[in-house]
Protein backbone atom coordinates (compact mmCIF):
# COMPACT_ATOMS: atom_id res chain seq x y z
CA UNK A 1 0.00 0.00 0.00
CA UNK A 2 1.62 3.07 -1.44
CA UNK A 3 1.90 5.83 0.88
CA UNK A 4 2.23 10.33 0.66
CA UNK A 5 5.12 11.92 2.63
CA UNK A 6 3.39 15.78 2.82
CA UNK A 7 5.86 18.55 4.22
CA UNK A 8 3.87 21.19 4.86
CA UNK A 9 2.67 24.44 5.24
CA UNK A 10 4.02 25.23 1.42
CA UNK A 11 3.10 28.27 -0.60
CA UNK A 12 2.79 26.87 -3.91
CA UNK A 13 3.13 29.28 -7.59
CA UNK A 14 2.16 28.19 -11.23
CA UNK A 15 0.19 26.83 -13.48
CA UNK A 16 -1.66 23.56 -13.62
CA UNK A 17 -3.83 22.03 -16.24
CA UNK A 18 -6.63 20.28 -15.11
CA UNK A 19 -7.23 16.25 -16.52
CA UNK A 20 -9.58 15.34 -18.60
CA UNK A 21 -12.66 14.64 -17.00
CA UNK A 22 -12.86 10.92 -15.14
CA UNK A 23 -16.71 10.84 -14.91
CA UNK A 24 -17.35 12.16 -18.34
CA UNK A 25 -14.65 9.35 -19.33
CA UNK A 26 -16.11 6.16 -18.19
CA UNK A 27 -19.45 6.85 -19.56
CA UNK A 28 -17.52 7.72 -23.01
CA UNK A 29 -15.35 4.75 -23.45
CA UNK A 30 -18.32 2.67 -22.41
CA UNK A 31 -20.31 3.60 -25.35
CA UNK A 32 -17.63 2.93 -27.98
CA UNK A 33 -19.47 -0.81 -27.37
CA UNK A 34 -21.88 0.82 -29.70
CA UNK A 35 -20.98 0.53 -32.75
CA UNK A 36 -18.29 -1.33 -35.08
CA UNK A 37 -16.43 1.52 -36.21
CA UNK A 38 -12.94 3.46 -34.96
CA UNK A 39 -14.37 5.77 -31.98
CA UNK A 40 -10.88 8.43 -31.28
CA UNK A 41 -11.37 9.99 -27.76
CA UNK A 42 -8.90 12.57 -26.32
CA UNK A 43 -8.12 13.91 -23.03
CA UNK A 44 -8.14 10.61 -21.42
CA UNK A 45 -6.58 11.11 -17.74
CA UNK A 46 -4.41 8.30 -16.96
CA UNK A 47 -6.12 7.03 -13.70
CA UNK A 48 -6.85 3.71 -12.04
CA UNK A 49 -9.91 3.51 -12.84
CA UNK A 50 -9.84 4.60 -16.32
CA UNK A 51 -7.13 2.17 -17.20
CA UNK A 52 -9.21 -0.26 -15.31
CA UNK A 53 -11.88 0.14 -17.88
CA UNK A 54 -10.05 0.16 -20.54
CA UNK A 55 -8.51 -2.88 -19.78
CA UNK A 56 -11.59 -4.54 -19.36
CA UNK A 57 -12.82 -3.70 -22.83
CA UNK A 58 -9.73 -4.61 -24.29
CA UNK A 59 -10.24 -8.02 -22.35
CA UNK A 60 -13.85 -8.23 -24.07
CA UNK A 61 -12.11 -7.82 -27.38
CA UNK A 62 -11.89 -4.17 -28.12
CA UNK A 63 -9.05 -3.30 -30.16
CA UNK A 64 -7.24 -0.22 -28.81
CA UNK A 65 -4.17 2.04 -30.75
CA UNK A 66 -2.38 4.88 -28.67
CA UNK A 67 -1.58 7.38 -31.27
CA UNK A 68 -0.69 9.78 -28.47
CA UNK A 69 -0.49 10.34 -24.87
CA UNK A 70 -3.40 10.87 -23.82
CA UNK A 71 -5.52 9.52 -26.91
CA UNK A 72 -7.17 5.95 -27.54
CA UNK A 73 -8.60 4.87 -30.56
CA UNK A 74 -11.04 2.46 -29.79
CA UNK A 75 -12.58 -0.80 -32.25
CA UNK A 76 -15.59 -2.99 -30.82
CA UNK A 77 -15.76 -4.94 -33.91
CA UNK A 78 -15.40 -8.58 -32.18
CA UNK A 79 -16.87 -8.46 -29.28
CA UNK A 80 -16.11 -11.76 -26.88
CA UNK A 81 -19.47 -12.21 -24.99
CA UNK A 82 -18.19 -15.64 -23.71
CA UNK A 83 -15.81 -13.41 -21.35
CA UNK A 84 -18.60 -12.00 -19.67
CA UNK A 85 -19.18 -15.24 -18.31
CA UNK A 86 -15.66 -16.47 -16.98
CA UNK A 87 -13.64 -15.45 -13.39
CA UNK A 88 -11.54 -12.86 -15.08
CA UNK A 89 -14.43 -10.67 -15.93
CA UNK A 90 -15.86 -11.19 -12.13
CA UNK A 91 -13.10 -10.01 -10.77
CA UNK A 92 -12.14 -7.18 -12.79
CA UNK A 93 -15.63 -5.87 -13.23
CA UNK A 94 -16.22 -5.99 -9.58
CA UNK A 95 -13.29 -4.41 -8.66
CA UNK A 96 -14.60 -0.80 -10.94
CA UNK A 97 -17.90 1.32 -10.10
CA UNK A 98 -17.53 2.23 -13.54
CA UNK A 99 -17.99 -1.33 -15.25
CA UNK A 100 -21.68 -0.92 -14.98
CA UNK A 101 -21.52 1.69 -17.34
CA UNK A 102 -20.92 -1.07 -20.17
CA UNK A 103 -24.38 -2.97 -19.67
CA UNK A 104 -26.56 -0.47 -21.45
CA UNK A 105 -24.30 -0.46 -24.70
CA UNK A 106 -24.15 -4.30 -24.47
CA UNK A 107 -28.03 -4.80 -24.05
CA UNK A 108 -28.52 -2.51 -27.04
CA UNK A 109 -26.26 -3.91 -29.59
CA UNK A 110 -26.14 -7.87 -28.60
CA UNK A 111 -29.65 -8.18 -26.53
CA UNK A 112 -27.97 -9.13 -23.21
CA UNK A 113 -25.31 -8.00 -20.70
CA UNK A 114 -24.06 -9.33 -17.32
CA UNK A 115 -22.14 -7.59 -14.46
CA UNK A 116 -21.34 -8.63 -10.60
CA UNK A 117 -21.77 -6.08 -8.37
CA UNK A 118 -19.60 -3.47 -8.77
CA UNK A 119 -16.95 -2.17 -6.47
CA UNK A 120 -16.00 1.69 -6.14
CA UNK A 121 -15.58 3.99 -2.79
CA UNK A 122 -17.38 2.82 0.62
CA UNK A 123 -19.36 6.42 0.92
CA UNK A 124 -22.69 4.85 2.09
CA UNK A 125 -25.26 3.41 -0.30
CA UNK A 126 -24.81 3.44 -3.88
CA UNK A 127 -27.82 1.44 -5.39
CA UNK A 128 -28.09 0.60 -9.05
CA UNK A 129 -32.12 0.17 -9.44
CA UNK A 130 -32.58 3.08 -11.28
CA UNK A 131 -30.28 1.49 -14.23
CA UNK A 132 -32.27 -1.90 -14.50
CA UNK A 133 -35.25 -0.33 -13.84
CA UNK A 134 -34.97 1.85 -17.13
CA UNK A 135 -33.98 -1.39 -18.83
CA UNK A 136 -37.10 -2.79 -17.65
CA UNK A 137 -38.84 -0.08 -19.31
CA UNK A 138 -37.14 -0.70 -22.79
CA UNK A 139 -38.37 -3.68 -22.75
CA UNK A 140 -35.65 -6.15 -20.85
CA UNK A 141 -35.55 -8.91 -18.71
CA UNK A 142 -33.96 -8.54 -15.36
CA UNK A 143 -32.49 -11.05 -13.13
CA UNK A 144 -30.35 -10.76 -10.06
CA UNK A 145 -28.40 -13.98 -8.65
CA UNK A 146 -28.11 -12.92 -4.67
CA UNK A 147 -25.73 -15.84 -3.89
CA UNK A 148 -23.13 -14.74 -6.77
CA UNK A 149 -23.83 -11.18 -6.63
CA UNK A 150 -24.33 -10.86 -10.15
CA UNK A 151 -27.07 -8.74 -12.26
CA UNK A 152 -28.08 -10.39 -15.86
CA UNK A 153 -30.56 -8.22 -18.52
CA UNK A 154 -31.32 -9.68 -21.78
CA UNK A 155 -33.88 -8.43 -24.22
CA UNK A 156 -34.54 -10.04 -27.99
CA UNK A 157 -35.58 -5.94 -29.15
CA UNK A 158 -35.22 -3.21 -26.96
CA UNK A 159 -38.19 -0.71 -27.51
CA UNK A 160 -38.90 2.63 -26.78
CA UNK A 161 -41.11 3.73 -23.70
CA UNK A 162 -42.26 7.18 -21.30
CA UNK A 163 -40.02 6.61 -18.15
CA UNK A 164 -40.09 8.94 -15.13
CA UNK A 165 -36.58 8.51 -13.39
CA UNK A 166 -36.51 7.91 -9.30
CA UNK A 167 -33.89 9.18 -9.11
CA UNK A 168 -31.96 11.77 -11.79
CA UNK A 169 -28.71 9.65 -11.66
CA UNK A 170 -25.90 10.40 -13.62
CA UNK A 171 -25.05 6.97 -14.52
CA UNK A 172 -28.25 5.86 -14.53
CA UNK A 173 -29.52 8.41 -17.26
CA UNK A 174 -26.46 7.83 -19.23
CA UNK A 175 -26.97 3.87 -19.25
CA UNK A 176 -30.59 4.29 -20.33
CA UNK A 177 -29.91 7.00 -23.20
CA UNK A 178 -26.96 4.26 -24.55
CA UNK A 179 -29.43 1.35 -24.40
CA UNK A 180 -32.05 3.62 -25.88
CA UNK A 181 -30.40 4.95 -28.61
CA UNK A 182 -30.32 1.56 -30.71
CA UNK A 183 -34.14 0.85 -29.39
CA UNK A 184 -36.84 0.79 -31.75
CA UNK A 185 -38.68 3.80 -31.58
CA UNK A 186 -39.04 6.76 -29.18
CA UNK A 187 -37.63 6.60 -25.52
CA UNK A 188 -38.66 9.55 -23.33
CA UNK A 189 -36.67 10.48 -19.99
CA UNK A 190 -38.40 12.68 -17.61
CA UNK A 191 -36.16 13.38 -14.39
CA UNK A 192 -32.95 12.71 -16.02
CA UNK A 193 -29.92 13.78 -14.66
CA UNK A 194 -28.05 16.86 -17.39
CA UNK A 195 -24.54 17.38 -15.76
CA UNK A 196 -21.93 18.24 -18.40
CA UNK A 197 -21.14 15.00 -18.62
CA UNK A 198 -24.73 13.51 -20.02
CA UNK A 199 -24.47 16.58 -22.10
CA UNK A 200 -21.07 15.50 -23.81
CA UNK A 201 -22.39 11.90 -24.06
CA UNK A 202 -25.24 12.76 -25.72
CA UNK A 203 -23.42 15.15 -28.15
CA UNK A 204 -21.37 11.67 -29.01
CA UNK A 205 -24.19 9.88 -29.99
CA UNK A 206 -25.41 12.46 -31.73
CA UNK A 207 -22.16 12.51 -33.65
CA UNK A 208 -22.14 8.87 -34.30
CA UNK A 209 -25.57 9.09 -35.69
CA UNK A 210 -27.97 8.72 -32.82
CA UNK A 211 -31.23 11.47 -32.84
CA UNK A 212 -31.26 12.97 -29.24
CA UNK A 213 -32.75 16.26 -28.11
CA UNK A 214 -33.44 17.84 -24.83
CA UNK A 215 -29.68 18.09 -24.46
CA UNK A 216 -29.00 20.13 -21.07
CA UNK A 217 -32.30 19.72 -19.88
CA UNK A 218 -34.17 16.87 -17.72
CA UNK A 219 -36.31 15.93 -20.56
CA UNK A 220 -34.67 13.49 -22.93
CA UNK A 221 -35.96 12.42 -26.56
CA UNK A 222 -34.15 9.51 -27.67
CA UNK A 223 -35.49 8.37 -31.31
CA UNK A 224 -34.15 5.09 -31.36
CA UNK A 225 -31.72 4.14 -34.40
CA UNK A 226 -30.55 1.19 -36.36
CA UNK A 227 -26.92 1.21 -36.05
CA UNK A 228 -24.51 3.85 -35.04
CA UNK A 229 -21.36 4.97 -36.50
CA UNK A 230 -17.43 5.83 -35.43
CA UNK A 231 -16.95 9.58 -34.27
CA UNK A 232 -13.92 11.76 -32.69
CA UNK A 233 -14.55 13.23 -29.19
CA UNK A 234 -12.69 15.19 -26.63
CA UNK A 235 -13.41 15.00 -22.82
CA UNK A 236 -14.09 18.17 -20.99
CA UNK A 237 -11.07 19.19 -18.07
CA UNK A 238 -12.49 17.67 -14.94
CA UNK A 239 -14.22 20.08 -12.78
CA UNK A 240 -13.82 18.10 -9.67
CA UNK A 241 -9.60 18.79 -10.12
CA UNK A 242 -10.47 22.71 -11.40
CA UNK A 243 -12.70 22.97 -7.40
CA UNK A 244 -9.73 20.58 -6.05
CA UNK A 245 -7.44 23.28 -7.23
CA UNK A 246 -9.09 26.54 -6.15
CA UNK A 247 -9.32 24.97 -2.74
CA UNK A 248 -5.77 24.15 -2.42
CA UNK A 249 -4.99 27.41 -3.77
CA UNK A 250 -6.73 29.10 -0.65
CA UNK A 251 -5.67 26.81 1.83
CA UNK A 252 -2.12 27.18 1.11
CA UNK A 253 -2.18 30.72 0.49
CA UNK A 254 -0.71 30.19 -3.14
CA UNK A 255 -1.00 32.18 -6.11
CA UNK A 256 -2.16 29.71 -8.82
CA UNK A 257 -3.46 29.70 -12.67
CA UNK A 258 -5.73 26.96 -13.04
CA UNK A 259 -5.17 26.54 -17.05
CA UNK A 260 -8.01 25.33 -19.96
CA UNK A 261 -11.15 25.13 -17.20
CA UNK A 262 -14.22 25.21 -19.89
CA UNK A 263 -15.59 27.80 -17.46
CA UNK A 264 -19.07 27.67 -18.53
CA UNK A 265 -19.22 24.22 -18.17
CA UNK A 266 -18.36 24.43 -14.30
CA UNK A 267 -21.91 25.75 -13.34
CA UNK A 268 -22.03 27.56 -9.97
CA UNK A 269 -18.57 25.82 -8.58
CA UNK A 270 -16.93 28.84 -8.70
CA UNK A 271 -19.83 30.93 -7.03
CA UNK A 272 -19.68 28.00 -4.21
CA UNK A 273 -15.80 28.75 -2.95
CA UNK A 274 -16.46 32.67 -3.99
CA UNK A 275 -19.38 32.33 -1.07
CA UNK A 276 -15.84 31.22 1.16
CA UNK A 277 -14.48 34.24 0.62
CA UNK A 278 -11.96 32.89 -2.04
CA UNK A 279 -11.09 35.48 -4.83
CA UNK A 280 -10.32 34.41 -8.32
CA UNK A 281 -10.35 36.12 -11.34
CA UNK A 282 -11.67 34.60 -15.06
CA UNK A 283 -9.08 35.02 -17.50
CA UNK A 284 -10.68 34.18 -20.43
CA UNK A 285 -10.82 30.24 -19.91
CA UNK A 286 -8.39 30.44 -17.22
CA UNK A 287 -9.23 30.82 -13.53
CA UNK A 288 -6.43 32.89 -11.55
CA UNK A 289 -6.18 32.50 -7.95
CA UNK A 290 -4.30 35.04 -6.13
CA UNK A 291 -2.32 34.73 -3.35
CA UNK A 292 -4.67 35.28 0.14
CA UNK A 293 -3.62 36.04 3.89
CA UNK A 294 -7.45 35.06 4.93
CA UNK A 295 -10.80 34.14 3.12
CA UNK A 296 -14.06 34.87 5.12
CA UNK A 297 -17.21 33.01 4.95
CA UNK A 298 -20.28 34.43 3.41
CA UNK A 299 -23.77 34.50 5.65
CA UNK A 300 -27.37 34.91 4.42
CA UNK A 301 -28.82 38.17 4.18
CA UNK A 302 -30.00 38.13 7.81
CA UNK A 303 -26.79 37.24 8.72
CA UNK A 304 -27.64 33.61 9.29
CA UNK A 305 -24.83 30.63 8.88
CA UNK A 306 -24.27 29.80 5.35
CA UNK A 307 -25.22 26.40 4.47
CA UNK A 308 -23.68 24.28 1.40
CA UNK A 309 -25.25 21.30 0.33
CA UNK A 310 -25.14 19.21 -2.38
CA UNK A 311 -27.93 18.52 -5.23
CA UNK A 312 -28.72 17.15 -8.94
CA UNK A 313 -27.10 19.53 -11.70
CA UNK A 314 -27.15 22.56 -11.55
CA UNK A 315 -27.06 22.19 -8.15
CA UNK A 316 -23.35 21.64 -6.64
CA UNK A 317 -21.57 18.78 -7.24
CA UNK A 318 -21.15 16.29 -4.32
CA UNK A 319 -18.12 15.39 -5.03
CA UNK A 320 -16.95 18.45 -3.89
CA UNK A 321 -18.27 19.05 -1.06
CA UNK A 322 -15.09 16.96 1.04
CA UNK A 323 -12.88 20.44 -0.69
CA UNK A 324 -15.35 23.10 0.32
CA UNK A 325 -14.92 21.45 4.25
CA UNK A 326 -11.61 20.97 4.38
CA UNK A 327 -10.50 24.84 2.03
CA UNK A 328 -13.35 25.93 5.49
CA UNK A 329 -11.09 24.95 8.06
CA UNK A 330 -8.88 27.98 8.13
CA UNK A 331 -11.50 30.64 6.59
CA UNK A 332 -12.85 32.86 8.94
CA UNK A 333 -16.48 32.59 10.26
CA UNK A 334 -18.78 29.12 10.20
CA UNK A 335 -20.34 27.12 7.65
CA UNK A 336 -22.47 24.05 7.58
CA UNK A 337 -21.95 21.46 4.88
CA UNK A 338 -25.00 19.05 4.13
CA UNK A 339 -24.08 16.20 1.89
CA UNK A 340 -27.48 14.78 1.01
CA UNK A 341 -26.37 11.88 -1.08
CA UNK A 342 -23.99 9.53 0.64
CA UNK A 343 -24.63 8.78 4.75
CA UNK A 344 -21.01 7.69 4.88
CA UNK A 345 -18.92 10.53 3.02
CA UNK A 346 -17.96 13.02 6.50
CA UNK A 347 -16.25 9.96 8.42
CA UNK A 348 -13.20 11.25 6.91
CA UNK A 349 -13.44 14.50 9.31
CA UNK A 350 -12.18 12.48 12.64
CA UNK A 351 -8.82 13.07 10.42
CA UNK A 352 -9.11 16.65 10.59
CA UNK A 353 -10.47 16.67 14.04
CA UNK A 354 -6.77 15.20 14.90
CA UNK A 355 -4.96 18.05 13.11
CA UNK A 356 -6.57 20.35 14.75
CA UNK A 357 -9.90 21.97 13.10
CA UNK A 358 -12.94 22.82 14.85
CA UNK A 359 -16.02 20.37 13.09
CA UNK A 360 -19.05 19.10 14.95
CA UNK A 361 -20.22 15.65 12.63
CA UNK A 362 -23.84 16.42 13.78
CA UNK A 363 -25.03 13.10 12.14
CA UNK A 364 -23.71 11.42 9.05
CA UNK A 365 -25.05 13.71 5.94
CA UNK A 366 -24.31 17.22 8.14
CA UNK A 367 -21.15 18.46 10.11
CA UNK A 368 -20.57 22.41 11.29
CA UNK A 369 -16.90 24.21 10.39
CA UNK A 370 -15.96 26.87 12.52
CA UNK A 371 -12.95 28.28 10.66
CA UNK A 372 -9.56 29.23 12.55
CA UNK A 373 -9.21 32.32 10.58
CA UNK A 374 -5.66 30.27 10.47
CA UNK A 375 -5.45 31.68 14.38
CA UNK A 376 -4.20 27.69 14.62
CA UNK A 377 -2.67 26.19 11.95
CA UNK A 378 -3.32 22.67 10.93
CA UNK A 379 -0.75 20.13 12.42
CA UNK A 380 1.00 16.82 10.80
CA UNK A 381 -0.51 13.86 11.37
CA UNK A 382 -0.54 9.84 10.28
CA UNK A 383 -3.70 8.87 8.09
CA UNK A 384 -5.33 6.97 5.69
CA UNK A 385 -7.52 7.86 2.57
CA UNK A 386 -11.09 6.56 3.13
CA UNK A 387 -12.01 7.53 -0.99
CA UNK A 388 -11.17 9.75 -3.54
CA UNK A 389 -12.63 12.94 -2.66
CA UNK A 390 -12.07 13.09 0.70
CA UNK A 391 -7.93 11.69 -0.22
CA UNK A 392 -7.36 14.74 -2.10
CA UNK A 393 -9.19 16.68 0.85
CA UNK A 394 -6.96 15.15 3.37
CA UNK A 395 -3.76 16.23 1.15
CA UNK A 396 -5.15 19.66 0.85
CA UNK A 397 -5.03 19.60 4.29
CA UNK A 398 -1.76 18.24 4.74
CA UNK A 399 -0.19 20.67 2.28
CA UNK A 400 -1.45 23.71 4.12
CA UNK A 401 -0.37 21.78 7.91
CA UNK A 402 2.30 22.62 9.90
CA UNK A 403 5.15 20.07 9.79
CA UNK A 404 4.95 16.20 7.94
CA UNK A 405 1.89 14.06 7.35
CA UNK A 406 1.64 10.23 6.04
CA UNK A 407 -1.41 9.67 3.93
CA UNK A 408 -1.71 5.72 3.50
CA UNK A 409 -3.57 4.17 0.82
CA UNK A 410 -2.94 6.87 -1.54
CA UNK A 411 -4.64 4.25 -4.63
CA UNK A 412 -7.88 5.79 -3.33
CA UNK A 413 -6.40 9.17 -4.50
CA UNK A 414 -4.42 7.56 -7.74
CA UNK A 415 -8.07 6.49 -8.85
CA UNK A 416 -9.38 10.03 -9.72
CA UNK A 417 -6.49 12.08 -10.09
CA UNK A 418 -3.53 11.80 -12.57
CA UNK A 419 0.08 12.03 -11.07
CA UNK A 420 -1.47 14.42 -8.58
CA UNK A 421 2.22 14.50 -6.34
CA UNK A 422 4.09 14.90 -9.67
CA UNK A 423 2.19 18.11 -10.90
CA UNK A 424 2.07 19.81 -7.47
CA UNK A 425 5.67 19.30 -6.48
CA UNK A 426 6.13 21.09 -10.52
CA UNK A 427 4.57 24.33 -8.33
CA UNK A 428 6.03 24.09 -5.21
CA UNK A 429 4.71 21.45 -3.08
CA UNK A 430 7.01 18.67 -1.36
CA UNK A 431 5.15 15.52 -1.65
CA UNK A 432 6.86 12.16 -1.47
CA UNK A 433 5.43 8.56 -2.89
CA UNK A 434 6.51 5.40 -1.01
Amino acid sequence: MDSFDITGPQRLKGSIVPQGAKNEALQIISAVLLTSEPVTVSNIPLIRDVTKLIELLENLGVKTERPEKGTVVFQADHIRLDFLKSPEFAKQASSLRGSIMITGPLLARFGMAAMPKPGGDKIGRRRLDTHFIGFQNLGAHFDFDSEENFYRVTAKKLKGAYMLLDEASVTGTANIIMAASLAEGTTTIFNAACEPYIQQLCKMLNNMGAKISGIGSNLLTIVGVTSLKGCTHRLLPDMIEVGSFIGLAAMTQSEITIKDCCIPQLGIIPDVFKRLGIKMEFRDDDIFIPEQEGYEIDTYIDGSILTIADAIWPGFTPDLLSVVLVTATQAKGTVLIHQKMFEGRLFFVDKLIDMGAQIILCDPHRATIIGLNRHHPLRGISMTSPDIRAGVALLIAALSAKGKSTIHNIEQIDRGYERIDERLNAIGAQIIRK
